[in-house]
């Protein structure tokens, strides 16, 4: 492939290939399919130091490559003879002296096919608590506390589980609330009040303890906001679910990553949990969020540490752990606590044996 220099040249080693080109699946792939297609591309494009973004949307495909010409040509060889897209039209090619996707290894964008049009239709259509999004959503933004609890209240009493009610009740209103938000239907003080009250609404609810958390094994997590994000909706919510499972709980609203850092250092967790947003998308706060991460672990040399991230970003799939290099990313607050435990368990183990 020829690749065409654009604007002042650099030298040849540190010249840069963009590649970006379209196609049409051959078949509509799931949702695993297409994290285990990014997933096989993103070590394989490390292996080139090759960087990027795929778009998924209506069985086309939309991808963007940067990397070294000759690493690029290797990937572009294979791209093409893979059979699972067709119709491969190539939109643009050239040299760049720097990358616009440098923190991307391979960051996936998608949006479901068939689609309904709005968001609280989707609801609708998932779960049978998300007739009540609307509802609670009306109550939050208007801080109608009172009866707010009492709905909770009265589905606690129908049998939905604490996590039925994160997962598919208290989430998807916050996602709603942040639409809302969008939309300029609601102030950002409107939001950030909503936010609260489904905060304190959600404390009412309670999760039960599996088998093995019965047992009394203690572990500690720090809870924390990323560095400078407004809302604490996800690590309130997530501090009574592993309170009631028994884990020692701290929580931690930092305003830049030394803040985290210093916390980690002091308190030595066994693990970590950074949320964004649960109610607004993040797109632009992956690469911010892989440089915590990344000095998170820094933080504990001598330590392992087991780090979640969670938000918005995650919960639509838009992103994963790989991302941003964390252990887990949760697309939901519900079950999490089951994860990194089993999660913790492994980095015990593999320490003892280690140290053994």
């Amino acid at each position: 492939m020829v690749f065409q220099d654009e604007g002042q040249r650099s030298p040849p080693d540190r010249l840069i290939g963009c590649l970006t080109y379209q196609s049409r699946a051959a078949r509509a792939p799931s949702e695993d399919e297409l994290d285990s297609l990014v997933s096989r591309a993103r070590r394989r494009n490390n292996q080139h130091g090759v960087t990027g973004m795929l778009l998924y949307e209506d069985g086309r495909y939309l991808q963007t490559l940067e990397g070294p010409p000759t690493g690029l040509d290797t990937i572009w060889s294979s791209i093409r003879r893979d059979e699972r897209h067709q119709e491969i039209e190539v939109l643009s090619q050239h040299l760049v002296s720097a990358r616009l996707f440098s923190d991307w290894d391979l960051l996936l964008y998608r949006k479901a096919e068939q689609a309904p049009t709005t968001l609280l239709e989707r609801l609708r259509r998932k779960h049978p608590l998300s007739q009540h999004v609307p509802t609670v959503a009306k109550l939050a933004l208007n801080a109608d506390e009172p009866k707010l609890n009492d709905l909770f209240a009265q589905l606690a009493e129908k049998g939905w589980t604490g996590d039925d009610m994160a997962r598919d009740l208290l989430e998807p209103t916050a996602r709603a609330m942040g639409d809302a938000w969008l939309a300029d239907e609601c102030s950002e003080f409107d939001l950030t009040l909503g936010l609260g009250m489904l905060q304190m609404a959600g404390h009412a609810v309670r999760y039960s303890k599996g088998p093995d958390e019965l047992r009394g094994n203690q572990y500690t997590i720090l809870l924390a906001s990323a560095p400078g994000e407004p809302h604490m909706f996800g690590p309130s919510l997530l501090a009574d679910q592993f309170t009631d499972a028994g884990w020692a709980v701290e929580m931690a609203f930092p305003s830049s990553d030394e803040a985290l850092t210093n916390q980690l250092h002091e308190q030595q967790p066994d693990a970590l949990d950074i949320a964004l947003s649960d109610a607004l998308p993040r797109d632009s706060k992956v690469a911010q969020l892989r440089a915590t991460v990344r000095q998170s672990r820094w933080s504990m040399p001598e330590q392992p540490l087991v780090v979640s991230v969670g938000g918005r970003l995650f919960a639509e799939a838009a992103a994963t752990a790989e991302h941003v290099g964390a252990d887990h990313a949760r697309r939901s607050l519900a079950g999490t606590r089951l994860s990194l435990r089993e999660l913790v368990e492994n980095a015990r183990r593999g320490r003892e044996e280690t140290d053994g």
